[in-house]
Protein backbone atom coordinates (compact mmCIF):
# COMPACT_ATOMS: atom_id res chain seq x y z
CA UNK A 1 0.00 0.00 0.00
CA UNK A 2 1.31 3.03 -1.06
CA UNK A 3 0.94 6.07 1.05
CA UNK A 4 0.01 9.70 -1.22
CA UNK A 5 -0.36 12.83 -0.30
CA UNK A 6 -1.87 15.51 -3.19
CA UNK A 7 -0.85 19.00 -3.16
CA UNK A 8 -3.64 20.61 -5.24
CA UNK A 9 -6.18 18.07 -4.97
CA UNK A 10 -8.98 19.95 -6.52
CA UNK A 11 -7.58 20.75 -9.45
CA UNK A 12 -7.38 18.28 -12.53
CA UNK A 13 -4.29 16.54 -11.57
CA UNK A 14 -5.23 16.00 -8.37
CA UNK A 15 -9.11 14.93 -9.19
CA UNK A 16 -7.31 12.24 -11.56
CA UNK A 17 -4.62 11.04 -8.96
CA UNK A 18 -8.13 10.74 -6.26
CA UNK A 19 -9.57 8.68 -9.19
CA UNK A 20 -6.87 6.61 -9.02
CA UNK A 21 -6.65 5.75 -5.29
CA UNK A 22 -10.74 5.36 -5.20
CA UNK A 23 -10.63 2.76 -8.29
CA UNK A 24 -6.72 0.80 -6.68
CA UNK A 25 -7.93 0.71 -2.56
CA UNK A 26 -5.72 -2.26 -2.27
CA UNK A 27 -2.98 -0.25 -3.54
CA UNK A 28 -3.17 3.51 -2.88
CA UNK A 29 -3.97 5.26 -0.17
CA UNK A 30 -4.92 9.16 0.30
CA UNK A 31 -3.28 9.91 3.10
CA UNK A 32 -3.47 13.98 2.90
CA UNK A 33 -4.69 16.88 0.63
CA UNK A 34 -4.02 20.20 -0.23
CA UNK A 35 -5.85 23.30 -2.16
CA UNK A 36 -5.11 26.69 -2.31
CA UNK A 37 -8.59 28.01 -1.33
CA UNK A 38 -11.52 26.04 -2.93
CA UNK A 39 -12.29 24.86 1.48
CA UNK A 40 -15.68 23.57 0.81
CA UNK A 41 -14.50 20.73 -1.78
CA UNK A 42 -11.46 20.66 0.50
CA UNK A 43 -13.64 19.19 3.28
CA UNK A 44 -15.65 17.09 1.34
CA UNK A 45 -12.71 15.31 -0.32
CA UNK A 46 -11.20 14.57 3.41
CA UNK A 47 -14.09 13.35 4.71
CA UNK A 48 -14.61 10.92 1.83
CA UNK A 49 -10.65 9.98 1.95
CA UNK A 50 -10.71 9.89 5.35
CA UNK A 51 -7.33 11.87 5.05
CA UNK A 52 -5.94 14.78 6.09
CA UNK A 53 -6.21 17.88 4.76
CA UNK A 54 -4.74 21.88 4.34
CA UNK A 55 -6.31 24.99 3.13
CA UNK A 56 -2.69 26.35 1.89
CA UNK A 57 -4.02 30.10 1.28
CA UNK A 58 -4.41 30.07 5.33
CA UNK A 59 -1.25 27.69 6.13
CA UNK A 60 0.35 28.38 2.95
CA UNK A 61 3.87 26.06 2.53
CA UNK A 62 4.10 25.63 6.64
CA UNK A 63 0.71 23.50 5.71
CA UNK A 64 2.58 21.25 3.36
CA UNK A 65 5.67 20.64 6.09
CA UNK A 66 2.59 20.16 8.85
CA UNK A 67 1.18 17.50 6.51
CA UNK A 68 4.22 15.79 5.76
CA UNK A 69 5.52 15.66 9.00
CA UNK A 70 1.88 13.88 10.22
CA UNK A 71 1.08 11.75 7.70
CA UNK A 72 4.88 10.46 6.38
CA UNK A 73 3.69 10.06 2.73
CA UNK A 74 5.77 7.55 0.55
CA UNK A 75 5.14 10.02 -2.36
CA UNK A 76 3.79 13.80 -3.18
CA UNK A 77 1.61 14.43 -6.12
CA UNK A 78 2.50 18.21 -7.15
CA UNK A 79 -0.59 19.62 -9.37
CA UNK A 80 -0.10 23.04 -8.04
CA UNK A 81 -0.42 25.41 -10.65
CA UNK A 82 2.11 28.44 -11.69
CA UNK A 83 4.97 29.29 -9.88
CA UNK A 84 3.52 28.76 -6.21
CA UNK A 85 4.58 24.88 -6.88
CA UNK A 86 8.11 25.61 -6.74
CA UNK A 87 8.61 25.79 -3.05
CA UNK A 88 6.39 22.64 -2.45
CA UNK A 89 8.32 20.94 -4.28
CA UNK A 90 11.46 21.99 -2.43
CA UNK A 91 9.45 21.15 0.64
CA UNK A 92 8.74 17.29 -0.45
CA UNK A 93 12.54 16.55 -1.07
CA UNK A 94 13.54 18.30 1.60
CA UNK A 95 11.91 15.94 3.45
CA UNK A 96 13.54 13.15 1.53
CA UNK A 97 10.17 11.89 -0.44
CA UNK A 98 9.77 10.96 -4.04
CA UNK A 99 8.25 13.49 -5.90
CA UNK A 100 5.36 12.70 -8.71
CA UNK A 101 6.05 16.21 -10.69
CA UNK A 102 3.31 18.00 -12.80
CA UNK A 103 4.84 21.39 -11.81
CA UNK A 104 6.48 22.90 -14.77
CA UNK A 105 8.01 25.94 -12.77
CA UNK A 106 9.54 23.65 -10.38
CA UNK A 107 11.55 22.56 -13.75
CA UNK A 108 11.62 25.62 -15.30
CA UNK A 109 12.53 28.13 -12.99
CA UNK A 110 15.29 26.37 -10.46
CA UNK A 111 15.87 23.05 -11.81
CA UNK A 112 19.90 22.66 -10.63
CA UNK A 113 18.87 23.43 -7.31
CA UNK A 114 16.40 21.02 -7.52
CA UNK A 115 18.27 18.30 -9.02
CA UNK A 116 20.58 18.78 -6.48
CA UNK A 117 18.25 18.80 -3.83
CA UNK A 118 16.98 15.10 -4.66
CA UNK A 119 20.29 13.86 -5.25
CA UNK A 120 21.19 14.67 -1.66
CA UNK A 121 18.64 13.39 -0.08
CA UNK A 122 18.08 10.33 -2.32
CA UNK A 123 14.53 11.16 -3.63
CA UNK A 124 13.17 10.55 -7.25
CA UNK A 125 11.57 13.38 -9.46
CA UNK A 126 8.94 11.18 -11.55
CA UNK A 127 7.52 13.76 -14.02
CA UNK A 128 3.63 13.85 -14.81
CA UNK A 129 3.32 15.65 -17.97
CA UNK A 130 2.16 13.32 -20.32
CA UNK A 131 4.99 14.87 -22.43
CA UNK A 132 7.48 14.30 -20.14
CA UNK A 133 6.24 11.35 -18.55
CA UNK A 134 6.23 9.93 -22.09
CA UNK A 135 9.82 10.64 -22.76
CA UNK A 136 10.84 8.81 -19.26
CA UNK A 137 9.27 5.97 -20.29
CA UNK A 138 10.58 5.48 -23.25
CA UNK A 139 14.54 6.66 -22.60
CA UNK A 140 14.15 3.83 -19.87
CA UNK A 141 13.17 1.51 -22.56
CA UNK A 142 15.81 2.83 -25.07
CA UNK A 143 18.79 3.77 -23.31
CA UNK A 144 19.15 7.59 -23.12
CA UNK A 145 23.23 6.86 -24.87
CA UNK A 146 21.00 5.43 -27.19
CA UNK A 147 18.32 8.54 -27.76
CA UNK A 148 19.64 11.20 -30.37
CA UNK A 149 16.53 13.71 -29.92
CA UNK A 150 13.30 14.08 -28.15
CA UNK A 151 9.98 15.32 -30.30
CA UNK A 152 7.26 16.54 -28.06
CA UNK A 153 4.17 16.37 -29.53
CA UNK A 154 1.73 19.82 -29.35
CA UNK A 155 -2.31 19.37 -29.97
CA UNK A 156 -1.70 23.11 -31.46
CA UNK A 157 -4.81 24.61 -29.33
CA UNK A 158 -8.15 25.34 -30.19
CA UNK A 159 -6.72 28.07 -32.67
CA UNK A 160 -4.06 25.78 -34.81
CA UNK A 161 -5.76 26.85 -38.08
CA UNK A 162 -6.10 30.60 -37.41
CA UNK A 163 -4.50 33.32 -39.18
CA UNK A 164 -2.44 35.79 -37.27
CA UNK A 165 -5.17 38.66 -38.02
CA UNK A 166 -7.96 35.85 -37.00
CA UNK A 167 -5.73 35.57 -33.76
CA UNK A 168 -5.77 39.03 -32.99
CA UNK A 169 -9.47 39.29 -32.08
CA UNK A 170 -9.92 35.97 -30.02
CA UNK A 171 -11.50 36.04 -26.73
CA UNK A 172 -10.77 34.39 -23.00
CA UNK A 173 -13.78 32.19 -23.44
CA UNK A 174 -12.57 31.07 -27.27
CA UNK A 175 -8.72 30.42 -25.50
CA UNK A 176 -10.63 28.05 -23.42
CA UNK A 177 -12.42 25.98 -26.04
CA UNK A 178 -9.31 23.48 -25.63
CA UNK A 179 -10.29 20.53 -28.28
CA UNK A 180 -9.08 17.74 -26.26
CA UNK A 181 -7.84 18.05 -22.47
CA UNK A 182 -9.96 19.10 -20.17
CA UNK A 183 -7.55 21.55 -17.95
CA UNK A 184 -7.74 24.76 -15.92
CA UNK A 185 -7.74 28.09 -16.88
CA UNK A 186 -3.99 29.53 -17.24
CA UNK A 187 -2.56 25.94 -18.84
CA UNK A 188 -5.86 25.97 -21.51
CA UNK A 189 -4.46 29.49 -22.40
CA UNK A 190 -0.88 28.43 -22.41
CA UNK A 191 -1.78 25.62 -24.73
CA UNK A 192 -3.60 28.06 -27.25
CA UNK A 193 -0.61 30.29 -27.22
CA UNK A 194 2.12 27.51 -27.25
CA UNK A 195 3.31 28.87 -24.03
CA UNK A 196 2.31 25.54 -22.77
CA UNK A 197 4.48 23.41 -25.02
CA UNK A 198 7.68 26.09 -24.48
CA UNK A 199 7.98 25.59 -20.97
CA UNK A 200 7.87 21.87 -21.85
CA UNK A 201 10.80 22.31 -24.31
CA UNK A 202 12.59 23.72 -21.31
CA UNK A 203 11.69 21.17 -18.62
CA UNK A 204 13.10 18.24 -21.35
CA UNK A 205 16.21 20.05 -21.96
CA UNK A 206 16.34 20.14 -18.30
CA UNK A 207 14.75 16.84 -17.18
CA UNK A 208 16.71 14.66 -19.34
CA UNK A 209 20.09 17.01 -20.49
CA UNK A 210 19.52 17.42 -24.50
CA UNK A 211 20.03 21.15 -25.75
CA UNK A 212 17.36 23.04 -27.65
CA UNK A 213 19.01 21.63 -30.80
CA UNK A 214 18.17 18.34 -30.27
CA UNK A 215 14.52 19.13 -28.68
CA UNK A 216 11.68 19.43 -31.58
CA UNK A 217 8.28 19.93 -31.12
CA UNK A 218 5.57 18.81 -33.48
CA UNK A 219 1.94 19.57 -33.92
CA UNK A 220 -0.31 16.55 -33.30
CA UNK A 221 -4.15 17.03 -32.95
CA UNK A 222 -5.33 14.06 -31.86
CA UNK A 223 -3.35 13.85 -28.73
CA UNK A 224 -2.67 10.61 -28.95
CA UNK A 225 1.22 10.12 -29.42
CA UNK A 226 2.33 11.87 -26.39
CA UNK A 227 6.36 12.17 -26.95
CA UNK A 228 8.90 10.34 -29.77
CA UNK A 229 12.23 9.25 -29.27
CA UNK A 230 14.65 9.07 -32.32
CA UNK A 231 17.56 6.79 -31.63
CA UNK A 232 20.94 7.03 -33.22
CA UNK A 233 20.28 4.61 -36.06
CA UNK A 234 17.21 6.99 -37.26
CA UNK A 235 14.56 5.40 -35.86
CA UNK A 236 11.45 6.79 -34.29
CA UNK A 237 9.61 5.32 -30.84
CA UNK A 238 6.63 6.73 -29.80
CA UNK A 239 4.58 6.31 -26.63
CA UNK A 240 0.86 6.09 -27.13
CA UNK A 241 -2.37 6.30 -25.60
CA UNK A 242 -5.89 8.15 -24.78
CA UNK A 243 -5.45 11.74 -23.69
CA UNK A 244 -5.88 10.71 -20.26
CA UNK A 245 -3.53 12.16 -17.16
CA UNK A 246 -4.17 9.25 -15.43
CA UNK A 247 -2.03 7.23 -17.48
CA UNK A 248 1.01 9.30 -16.76
CA UNK A 249 -0.18 9.51 -13.11
CA UNK A 250 -0.40 5.84 -13.07
CA UNK A 251 3.07 5.63 -14.05
CA UNK A 252 4.43 7.93 -11.90
CA UNK A 253 3.03 6.39 -8.14
CA UNK A 254 3.95 2.94 -9.38
CA UNK A 255 7.85 3.73 -10.93
CA UNK A 256 9.51 2.13 -11.58
CA UNK A 257 7.61 -0.96 -11.93
CA UNK A 258 5.58 -1.27 -14.85
CA UNK A 259 1.85 -2.66 -13.23
CA UNK A 260 -1.77 -3.17 -14.48
CA UNK A 261 -4.47 -0.99 -13.25
CA UNK A 262 -8.33 0.07 -14.29
CA UNK A 263 -7.65 2.11 -17.27
CA UNK A 264 -9.12 0.93 -20.57
CA UNK A 265 -5.81 -0.41 -22.96
CA UNK A 266 -5.54 1.55 -25.73
CA UNK A 267 -7.23 0.68 -29.16
CA UNK A 268 -5.16 1.55 -32.17
CA UNK A 269 -7.94 0.58 -34.39
CA UNK A 270 -9.83 3.28 -36.50
CA UNK A 271 -7.37 6.28 -35.29
CA UNK A 272 -6.15 9.01 -37.27
CA UNK A 273 -2.81 10.36 -36.45
CA UNK A 274 -1.32 13.65 -38.05
CA UNK A 275 1.74 15.80 -37.54
CA UNK A 276 2.39 18.99 -38.64
CA UNK A 277 4.99 21.85 -38.15
CA UNK A 278 4.40 24.33 -35.68
CA UNK A 279 3.91 27.98 -36.88
CA UNK A 280 6.64 29.61 -35.18
CA UNK A 281 5.50 32.97 -36.37
CA UNK A 282 2.20 33.22 -35.49
CA UNK A 283 2.67 31.65 -32.28
CA UNK A 284 5.99 32.68 -30.62
CA UNK A 285 5.72 32.15 -27.49
CA UNK A 286 6.99 28.77 -28.65
CA UNK A 287 9.88 30.59 -30.01
CA UNK A 288 10.69 32.46 -26.88
CA UNK A 289 10.76 29.92 -24.51
CA UNK A 290 13.72 28.20 -26.88
CA UNK A 291 15.33 31.61 -26.16
CA UNK A 292 14.98 31.32 -22.47
CA UNK A 293 16.61 27.91 -23.02
CA UNK A 294 19.61 28.82 -25.22
CA UNK A 295 20.57 31.93 -23.10
CA UNK A 296 19.99 30.14 -19.53
CA UNK A 297 20.67 32.13 -16.71
CA UNK A 298 17.26 33.69 -15.37
CA UNK A 299 15.79 33.61 -18.50
CA UNK A 300 13.68 30.86 -18.57
CA UNK A 301 12.26 32.13 -14.93
CA UNK A 302 11.66 35.68 -16.65
CA UNK A 303 9.95 33.22 -19.34
CA UNK A 304 7.44 32.11 -17.28
CA UNK A 305 7.07 35.12 -14.85
CA UNK A 306 6.22 37.39 -17.99
CA UNK A 307 3.47 34.86 -19.54
CA UNK A 308 2.01 34.06 -16.01
CA UNK A 309 1.64 37.94 -15.86
CA UNK A 310 0.55 38.46 -19.16
CA UNK A 311 -1.85 35.38 -18.90
CA UNK A 312 -3.64 36.70 -15.83
CA UNK A 313 -4.22 39.80 -17.58
CA UNK A 314 -5.70 38.31 -20.70
CA UNK A 315 -8.16 36.34 -18.36
CA UNK A 316 -9.37 39.20 -16.72
CA UNK A 317 -9.85 40.95 -20.19
CA UNK A 318 -7.10 43.61 -20.45
CA UNK A 319 -5.09 42.89 -23.27
CA UNK A 320 -5.47 40.69 -26.31
CA UNK A 321 -4.30 37.41 -27.41
CA UNK A 322 -1.24 38.77 -29.02
CA UNK A 323 -0.52 41.05 -26.22
CA UNK A 324 0.69 37.99 -24.26
CA UNK A 325 3.89 37.23 -26.63
CA UNK A 326 4.53 41.00 -27.10
CA UNK A 327 5.08 41.45 -22.64
CA UNK A 328 7.00 38.40 -22.61
CA UNK A 329 9.31 39.84 -25.82
CA UNK A 330 9.62 43.14 -23.79
CA UNK A 331 10.82 41.00 -20.64
CA UNK A 332 13.50 38.85 -22.11
CA UNK A 333 14.50 41.72 -23.79
CA UNK A 334 15.93 43.01 -20.08
CA UNK A 335 19.18 40.72 -18.82
CA UNK A 336 18.83 38.01 -16.98
CA UNK A 337 21.96 36.41 -17.15
CA UNK A 338 23.19 35.76 -13.73
CA UNK A 339 22.87 32.11 -13.34
CA UNK A 340 20.73 31.93 -9.61
CA UNK A 341 22.68 30.34 -7.23
CA UNK A 342 19.68 29.67 -4.43
CA UNK A 343 16.15 29.66 -4.18
CA UNK A 344 16.18 33.63 -2.98
CA UNK A 345 18.08 34.63 -6.46
CA UNK A 346 15.08 32.05 -8.11
CA UNK A 347 12.79 34.53 -6.37
CA UNK A 348 13.97 37.74 -6.83
CA UNK A 349 14.30 36.99 -10.53
CA UNK A 350 10.69 36.19 -10.79
CA UNK A 351 9.58 39.19 -9.00
CA UNK A 352 11.92 41.29 -10.92
CA UNK A 353 10.50 40.30 -14.03
CA UNK A 354 6.99 40.22 -12.72
CA UNK A 355 7.59 44.01 -12.17
CA UNK A 356 8.67 44.29 -15.90
CA UNK A 357 5.88 42.64 -17.51
CA UNK A 358 3.58 45.08 -15.43
CA UNK A 359 5.07 48.00 -17.04
CA UNK A 360 5.16 47.00 -20.68
CA UNK A 361 2.76 49.18 -22.71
Amino acid sequence: MKKILVLGATGSIGTSTLDIARNMKDDFSIVAITANSNKEKLSALEKKFNCKSSLTSVEGTDGIKRLIDETKPDIVVNGIAGAAGLLPSKIVLDSKIDLALANKETVVMAWPLIKALADKNNANIIPVDSEHSAIFCLINQCKKENVSELIITASGGPFKNMTKEQLANVTVEDALKHPTWNMGKKITIDSASLANKGLEVIEATRLFGFDTDHVKVVVHPQSLVHSIVRTNDGMLYAQISDPDMKHPIFQSLVYPKNAKNYLEPFDLFDKELTFTKPRYDDFPMLKYAYQAAKLNGGYTIAFNAANEVAVAKFINKEIGFLEIPHITQKVLEKDFSKTPESFEDVFSIDTTARKYAGEVK
